[in-house]
């Protein structure tokens, strides 16, 4: 199984925003720090999710997959499959489209202090566009 951190980051809400995302297997991490422009927090943190995916696409498109998120919103949307507010529906839909091409995905929050090392990387993302 193949363990996927992600978050983001933005400074302002909307504003410049950065994701990070850690994959770990057994001993192995990558990491990975992506600049996205300007967006809200919420808007960010899907984003990660989405990053997420295609990385785990690219490289280990037949593995089960366990999402680590300490955003509940995001978590509860994707578990869901909704989400009331309309400008989250393209980034929900592309996750929702993304999942099914594993065998086997789920999406579980942890607290951010589990989360610190996909936080830093976005953090690492941000700063490098600023």
């Amino acid at each position: 199984m193949l363990e996927v951190y992600v978050d983001g980051a933005s400074m302002g809400n909307p504003g410049p925003s950065g994701v990070g995302v850690l994959l770990k297997k057994k001993n192995v991490f990558i990491e990975k720090s992506y600049y996205v422009g300007t967006y809200t927090n919420h808007e960010t943190e899907l984003i990660a999710v989405m990053k997420g995916l295609k990385l785990c696409k690219d490289m280990y498109p037949d593995e089960i997959i366990s999402i680590r998120s300490d955003s509940k919103l995001v978590v509860d949307m994707i578990e869901k499959a909704y989400t009331k507010n309309k400008m989250f529906y393209p980034l929900l839909d592309e996750i929702l489209r993304l999942i099914p091409q594993f065998p086997y995905c789920f999406i579980k929050w942890i607290p951010d202090n589990q989360n610190n090392h996909a936080d830093r990387l976005a953090r690492i993302a941000l700063r490098s566009n600023q």
